[in-house]
């Protein structure tokens, strides 16, 4: 008999446990109402209840009966329970089958109590984020723009950065929208009256020019840029290209050899320049003067054009130039092309964005109002996701009508195109209750809010025509027919935004553009290489959507995605060229996710690894348990002194004596130091103990033990990604009334081996995203 006491209080209730061989203990009779209280209080009311209030959690006056009546706290006893991270090491703890049968217990009744009572969530009005706003433009008015030059950067949330309730809206970016609105519309329509521009495209300086850069560029060239550009005119234009510069800024590296330079425009040759070939003395005299020269100006029809600029190979010449140390280190280079125009304007040309936009065209005069009116409606249609109603119509047109008196048709539709873009109804995403929704209750959104629900869940943009026409009939919530929308809608390209905009932020992917490898610690690194780790996961996760693989083939896929330079960088042979291949990896420690080195990278410090940081990114990422962060008094490990003798481990080991700090770190470290075999850029090496030990006593030896650590515990591993899945879907934080929704979406899922369209799917059926709570 265990008879427990809270602090300050009585005899709590008790129960009879069994102790088993493994030190485990579990109730010696079936799970009934008083064995679930007796493990509670056995295992866990001794810091859970009122007196400590440990976690905020008091489970010695919880109703263990009714968990449907308290969903936030029993929610997070089912997590703790279903990660095994309570009771914490030293103490007591339940069998497997305890653990199980308690969660299980719990789920259910939670399960059943959302299903009597749906609590879908009330979404905050959503602001488009910069990503959505830019892709929204370009299917709107079939306009390609850099945002990032337009607006500033977004607030994140729960790790991303569409959350509605993060996205406020300042003085500074409504000047903003409305500056971007009036550049767009005049770069859409086409405005003779623009007055020239340069736009300069660089290529980031410690970029190795050796080979052919891209399939955009002509076979048999090196190095080099290809620029997608718009022309906004019919009218002339002027190519700059400014060579590649060393360390200082102003030196032009590889002047002594002569090279051919070539600009093309849509692959077509503009102009072939004859580059260097001057005596050292009289390179380093004309430094200043050399790449002067190198501009051409042409015609260019309006709309988007391939600009390209890069170097003839010569295969006969020995590639770069030596430095001080007679090493063949620097290779000359193109360093940025700009794009000057437009001069001579001889109209707006026949754009895309153009075409897109004038969905007719008067004849005469008298046709004119009419055909306006269509123009600006559709406009309207298209940027509000909604159908326009007639009353709103008058107002739609006054920029029209006050432009058309006295300036031309084109004026009138970009002025009137303007407006739209600052519209609220454009800027905002607005669920409207219906008007005779109970206060409280739960109702399905419309057909038109599903649709903007599912094309900014996998695309990041406005519904297009065919999915807005279906939601306008009332047909989107057909079953049949939204789950042919849904698999229509993953199979365009623009569904890849779920790689660079979902899987960029859930697992911090987008920080490889900003780190900065210490020189010292990594000389090797280069621009190429930094790019090779970003593509190389970019290819992988599109291959597992279009593939339709099961989300643990993250963990335990045979294949990757390599060019040479990080073949070579992982130590792979037989893989030439800078195009991307498919590749069957034999290494068991380099398979999966977790052999990449884009996530090792941005999980180190500049000039190290860090298990720590490692172990952390797991917790919180894949594993949906995050640690605390750490007490502000307590130094980081970079900080502490007379260390520099040490391991890494020993460092560590150190750190830990601080029982403030052991709690956490007995449960990061060990997940990273699996990892340790991979440097800070993801180079495997040797010598290195990748050995730890798990606060409930699992011995984890290096990345092929980590993972199959994880998919033992797949269903933590899944219901995580779904959460994180989930949150960017609906734009806010997932809630503890969300996690019986989550539960069947992972529970339906594992039928089909937890597929990524089985996870889609059931994202889009659930109750949080098909429904809304009235206020």
């Amino acid at each position: 008999m265990a008879v427990v006491l809270s602090a300050g209080s009585s005899v709590l209730r008790s129960g009879t446990f069994n102790t088993n061989a493994d030190g485990t203990q579990s109730p010696s009779s079936p799970p009934s109402t008083s064995s679930r209280r007796a493990v509670l209080d056995r295992f866990c009311v001794t810091c859970h209840n009122t007196t400590l209030r440990t976690a905020g959690l008091q489970l010695d006056t919880a109703d263990v009966d009714h968990p449907g009546n308290n969903a936030a706290v029993w929610e997070k006893v089912v997590h703790k329970l279903r990660a095994r991270e309570m009771p914490p090491p030293g103490r007591p703890r339940p069998d497997n089958a305890t653990y199980d049968s308690l969660a299980s217990y719990i789920e259910t009744a939670l399960d059943q109590a959302a299903e009597a009572r749906p609590n879908p969530g009330r979404p905050a009005v959503y602001r488009l984020s910069r990503f959505q706003y830019a892709n929204a433009i370009r299917d709107v008015i079939a306009l390609d723009i850099d945002s990032a030059s337009l607006l500033p950067a977004d607030d994140s949330g729960y790790g991303f950065d569409n959350i509605g309730d993060v996205l406020t809206v300042s003085p500074l970016l409504l000047e903003k929208y409305l500056s971007a609105a009036g550049k767009i519309s005049r770069l859409a329509v086409g405005d003779p009256s623009l007055s020239s521009t340069s736009t300069e495209y660089q290529i980031p300086p410690a970029t190795v020019q050796t080979d052919r850069e891209s399939g955009d560029l002509p076979i048999g060239s090196r190095g080099g840029i290809a620029i997608r550009h718009h022309f906004p005119l019919d009218a002339e234009y002027v190519v700059k290209v400014r060579l590649q510069r060393g360390k200082d800024a102003t030196t032009i590296l590889g002047t002594v050899e002569q090279r051919q330079l070539d600009i093309r425009l849509d692959g077509g040759r503009i102009k072939l320049f004859t580059v260097g070939g001057q005596s050292r003395v009289g390179a380093e005299n004309a430094q200043g003067e050399l790449d002067d020269s190198l501009e051409v100006r042409i015609p260019v029809k309006a709309g988007p054009h391939l600009v390209a600029s890069t170097f003839l190979k010569d295969t006969v010449k020995t590639e770069g130039v030596l430095d001080t140390a007679g090493n063949r280190a620097f290779f000359e280079g193109v360093g940025s092309v700009s794009i000057t125009g437009p001069y001579a304007t001889k109209g707006p040309g026949d754009t895309p964005s153009r075409r897109r936009i004038f969905v007719c065209r008067p004849r005469r005069s008298r046709d004119e109002e009419a055909c306006a009116t269509t123009i600006i409606t559709t406009l309207a249609r298209r940027a509000y996701r909604r159908p326009i109603n007639k009353d709103e119509i008058p107002s739609l047109m006054i920029p029209y009508k006050s432009a058309r008196d006295t300036r031309s048709f084109d004026d009138g539709i970009r002025l009137a195109l303007q407006r739209i873009l600052v519209s609220p109804d454009f800027l905002f995403r607005v669920e409207v209750d219906p008007a005779r929704a109970p206060s409280g209750s739960a109702y399905r959104v419309s057909d038109v809010e599903l649709a903007s629900r599912l094309s900014f869940f996998l695309w990041s943009s406005s519904p297009d025509d065919e999915l807005l026409s279906l939601a306008e009939r009332g047909k989107l919530k057909e079953p049949a027919v939204l789950e042919q929308q849904v698999k229509r809608m993953w199979a365009d390209s623009r569904a890849n935004t779920l790689v660079s905009n979902f899987v960029g932020q859930w697992l911090h992917l987008r920080n490889i553009e900003a780190v900065l490898p210490d020189p010292a610690a990594f000389p090797d690194f280069d621009e190429n290489l930094r790019v090779a780790l970003a593509r190389e996961t970019d290819l992988f996760f599109e291959s597992m959507l279009r593939e339709d693989r099961s989300l643990l083939d993250l963990l335990r896929a045979d294949y990757t995605f390599l060019n040479e330079r990080l073949a070579r960088h992982y130590g792979i042979a037989g893989i030439h060229g800078s195009e991307f291949q498919r590749v069957t990896l034999t290494n068991e420690e380099r398979k999966g996710l977790l052999g990449q080195g884009s996530v090792l990278t941005v999980t180190s410090y500049p000039n190290r690894t860090s298990p720590t940081l490692r172990g952390k990114w797991l917790l919180e990422n894949l594993l949906g348990s995050p640690p605390p962060p750490p007490p502000p008094d307590v130094p980081s490990l970079r900080e502490e002194k007379d260390v520099s003798l040490l391991t890494m481990r020993q460092r560590l080991e150190q750190h830990q004596v601080n029982p403030v700090c052991a709690g956490c770190h007995s449960r990061m470290d060990p997940l990273g130091f699996a990892l340790e075999n991979f440097d800070g850029l993801g180079r495997w090496r040797t010598g290195v103990d990748s050995s730890g030990i798990l606060p409930d006593g699992t011995k984890i030896d290096g990345p092929v033990g980590l993972r199959n650590i994880l998919l033992n515990k797949k269903d933590q591993f899944v219901t995580t990604a779904t959460e994180r899945l989930l949150t960017y879907a609906l734009g806010r934080g997932v809630e503890p009334f969300d996690m019986p929704a989550i539960r069947r979406i992972v529970r339906d899922a594992a039928v089909g081996d937890y597929r990524w369209s089985s996870l889609i799917l059931g994202i889009v059926k659930s109750v949080p995203f098909q429904m809304r709570r009235a206020r």
